[in-house]
């Protein structure tokens, strides 16, 4: 259903079953999926892709050209999966060319009112973004992630999967996976132990995790160091800790 008012371009292309609430706009090079509800005052430009079931409050901003003053109208993309809960007032910006030129957003995400998503980020899968969160252009946010109300991320900054940061941190390196990360700026506390445990990883694993975080934090080791000895615990669940960890090129937060 596409409410009277609404303002939907000709080349846009809309699955079966989309809602089209009252005053929204939906741009050129626009494509939404079955099933998928755009509440009141959305302004969604493209080019952008919408999957399949995602749900849009009201006044949000989606696919608007970034605030990059790199920026030049080049037709980068937004790229959003399925599933995605986008609350009011949130603004996603399409990529930039000095990038791969894709903003992307994947699956069963919830983004709280007010998050800002900008120029080139890549959102995983089953990710929480709470009210307020800012992420600066170039970020990634691993799978599972949760950050807390209010975080700032610093541009370029990598998220790992299952992190968590609190309420009003500032991150300007990269947080590991399965890292709760606190503070301005943002300092490693402990590990997600209650988060893994609701997504079903044992008590082994967690307790391999938990040696690993001590290894990394409280052995005085470097991180090369640290890295030698995760790898001798040889645990699966530290692959992608170990990974991250040597791939990080703004450097892990100490």
């Amino acid at each position: 259903m596409i409410h009277s008012t609404a303002i939907v371009d000709k080349s846009a292309k809309l699955g079966a079953n989309v809602e089209i609430g009252p005053y929204s706009i939906i741009g050129a090079d626009v494509e939404i999926g079955d099933g998928t509800v755009i509440g009141p005052h959305v302004v969604v430009k493209g080019p952008t892709t919408l999957g399949k079931n995602n749900r849009i409050f009201q006044f949000s901003s989606v696919g608007e050209d970034c605030q990059d003053k790199k920026y030049a109208g080049e037709p980068t993309r937004l790229v959003i999966g399925d599933n995605n809960i986008i609350r009011e007032c949130v603004t996603i910006h399409r990529g930039t060319v000095q990038d791969q030129g894709l903003t992307q957003i994947g699956d069963d995400n919830l983004l709280m009112a007010y998050v800002h998503v900008a120029h080139d980020c890549m959102v995983g899968d089953h990710v929480i973004l709470a009210n307020n969160t800012s992420l600066a252009g170039h970020v990634h946010v691993g799978d599972w992630a949760i950050l807390g109300g209010f975080t700032g991320v610093h541009q370029f900054c990598h998220i790992g999967a299952h992190a968590f940061t609190a309420v009003n941190s500032v991150v300007v390196q990269d947080v590991p996976p399965y890292v709760m990360a606190q503070g301005h700026n943002a300092v490693p506390r402990t590990i997600n132990s209650e988060g893994l445990k609701r997504r079903g990883f044992t008590s082994e694993q967690i307790l391999n995790i938990k040696r690993a975080f001590k290894l990394l934090y409280r052995q005085g080791l470097t991180v090369t160091e640290a890295v030698s000895q995760m790898q001798e615990l040889n645990a699966a669940e530290l692959g992608p800790l170990i990974e991250f960890v040597q791939q990080s090129r703004r450097g892990i937060i100490r």
